[in-house]
């Protein structure tokens, strides 16, 4: 993979995220695990360039994304659509779905990742925060995803490094 600024990027976040889906990847007392993600967006946040997702509580992923500093955002392409979706479905507290899924992590200063990834963005967390109901303007959003009241964690994160293949 070769690494480019992130203002290089020429994926459109639509399709990379709400349609191809990313991997978020984090490491806590060296383990690996990760989730698959379909929400979140790119951008520009305190003058650095920012990725922003989004955990539910009940997530395992999400302890491993607080326990450290730094996360990856790793989008696979179309021949991994069934190891996504396994990805999405399966907790690693239940079995170790990295190793089932015969995909291989590798590192970036320390953040996993996967090599089978088409683009990798890097990033270290700057701003973490719960989801508030009152903050809600449109309720029907509350009532649509919230159900259970599992507010997800909002992460914004600078974008230190993006691979491309």
């Amino acid at each position: 993979m070769k690494e480019i600024k992130p203002e290089e990027l020429q994926k459109n976040p639509f399709q990379m995220i709400g349609k191809e889906w990313l991997l978020v990847t984090a490491e806590k007392e060296g383990k690996a695990n990760t989730m698959t993600a379909s929400w979140g967006g790119v951008g520009i946040m305190w003058g650095k360039p920012v990725a922003y997702v989004f955990i539910r509580p009940q997530r395992y992923t999400k302890e491993f994304i607080d326990a450290g500093d730094h996360f990856s955002l790793s989008v696979l392409g179309e021949d991994y659509r069934k190891t996504l979706n396994y990805f999405g479905t399966v907790s690693g507290r239940d079995e170790d779905k990295i190793a089932k899924s015969g995909l291989h992590v590798a590192h970036e200063n320390g953040t996993p990742y996967f090599e089978e990834a088409n683009t990798v963005l890097v990033c270290r967390k700057l701003y973490a925060q719960p989801y508030d109901p009152a903050c809600f303007i449109d309720k029907s959003c509350d009532e649509k995803w919230y159900p259970n009241k599992d507010y997800h964690t909002m992460y914004i994160a600078e974008i230190e490094k993006v691979l491309v293949d």
